[in-house]
């Protein structure tokens, strides 16, 4: 549901299959580690991980092995957890987080099928589907992202110099199709390309609730815009897990051009370069020193005003803890974060973070980047399954004019 001004997510234990594997929202990354895709959860001591699976297991007096190296295979392996969402943005929400993993062949790195509808208060329909499937060897991965949103959705101008009070609700109907298809080239290192389609319409603005003239309105308004073409696309991946980092190296980089003679309602293109880095520290424990930093950059025309850069609009909407969903947006995005993960328990069922942010936008295209906006905070982790290392990410923070919230995601934020 995106990056929340406040909120409350309740779990419901509904578990599917003999096994469940609960995994991040985002794409499982791409390249040859040194490192297996499963995790031996197992320690040198006595002390085994635990995750919220054992705590059920324990409460319906249910015994369990200690934990050992997952064996995923071409048998689907399916999870599915039912939520309650509440937010000053959704209003209250239902969801449902399912996703499916197996591999195409023994030596294969896992695959992924990822499906989290949602239903709003406020009559938001939110419908993201996310694949990543990698061939036998490893040689090919396909990276699928297909969403539907009917979204109202406020906006607050442009520039990260922008004022809240210019709070400006935009309703839209959204569709994307995007697919990718990444060859191997060497080592860690993939390139390929991809095909987007991005289609938004019933566009509309109810106007800034402080009577002034909007950004939108002086951007240029339009009731539908379509912006479709081809993609560049190289990536660099060294991480040893890739949905809980605790170290190695992550650099992408997406080059987008949009043809008009493809449908493009304007052409335009786009650079996005994420980079991240990740360090044991102290190096004896298991605490994490993370890195990242996300720009996301259009190099020439006009996009739509709901295609341009904002906070909390990349794919795994996290950027920006701190500030509400689409709180600062223009031509260009540049944007840094560092997070420090640690253990509170032994036993891994609980960790915590602490977090700082800082994110700078441009206003239309060509003009300057303006001043670096804060964030910062701190959060609590619960292990949601030990195999996978994945986390519910239950984040409390803090930004400029009074801006602060709770930010809740299944899996780490970067």
């Amino acid at each position: 549901m995106g990056i929340n001004k406040t909120g409350i997510l309740i779990f419901a234990g509904l578990l599917i299959g003999i096994r469940v594997h609960a995994q991040d929202q985002k794409y499982i990354p791409i390249g040859h580690t040194k490192y297996k895709d499963t995790i031996l959860v197992t320690h040198p001591d006595t002390t085994f991980d635990k995750d919220i699976f054992d705590v059920i297991g324990s409460i319906f007096g249910e015994s369990k092995k200690p934990g050992k190296v997952d064996s995923v295979t071409s048998k689907p392996v399916i999870s599915i957890i039912p939520a309650i969402g509440y937010t000053l943005q959704t209003g209250l929400a239902g969801t449902i987080s399912g996703n499916v993993i197996f591999r195409l062949a023994p030596d294969t790195r896992i695959s992924t099928i990822t499906v989290n509808p949602a239903y709003t208060q406020n009559k938001q329909v939110i419908i993201p589907i996310q694949s990543n499937i990698w061939s036998k060897n490893n040689k090919y991965d396909f990276i699928g992202d297909f969403r539907f949103y009917k979204y109202p959705q406020s906006s607050f101008g442009l520039g990260s110099n922008s004022d809240r009070d210019n709070e400006n609700p935009l309703v839209y109907s959204f569709f994307r199709f995007h697919e990718t298809v990444l060859r191997n080239v060497t080592g860690n290192f993939y390139a390929g390309l991809g095909y987007i389609f991005d289609d938004r319409w019933n566009m509309y603005e109810k106007g800034q609730l402080n009577g002034k003239v909007s950004d939108y309105e002086r951007y240029g308004p339009v009731s539908h815009a379509i912006s479709t073409g081809i993609t560049f696309s190289g990536l660099y991946d060294s991480r040893d897990n890739p949905i809980n980092a605790s170290r190695g190296f992550y650099s992408s980089l997406q080059y987008r051009d949009n043809y008009t003679f493809l449908g493009s309602t304007t052409a335009w293109r786009s650079l996005i370069v994420d980079v991240r880095k990740y360090f044991r520290f102290p190096e004896s424990s298991d605490n994490v020193l993370a890195f990242w930093s996300y720009d996301w950059l259009v190099l020439h025309g006009r996009p739509a005003y709901l295609d341009l850069p904002a906070t909390g609009h990349d794919p795994s909407f996290t950027t920006g803890r701190g500030y509400i969903q689409g709180r600062f947006r223009g031509a260009q995005m540049v944007y840094l974060e560092s997070e420090y993960r640690f253990k509170i328990m032994r036993n891994g069922l609980l960790g915590g973070v602490a977090f700082v942010n800082g994110e700078s936008f441009s206003a239309a295209p060509g003009t300057a980047l303006q001043t670096m906006q804060p964030g910062f905070g701190a959060g609590l982790r619960v292990k949601l399954n030990k195999v996978s290392k994945t986390n519910i990410a239950i984040d409390y923070g803090f930004g400029r004019e009074g801006s602060k919230g709770l930010f809740i995601n299944v899996g780490e934020v970067f």
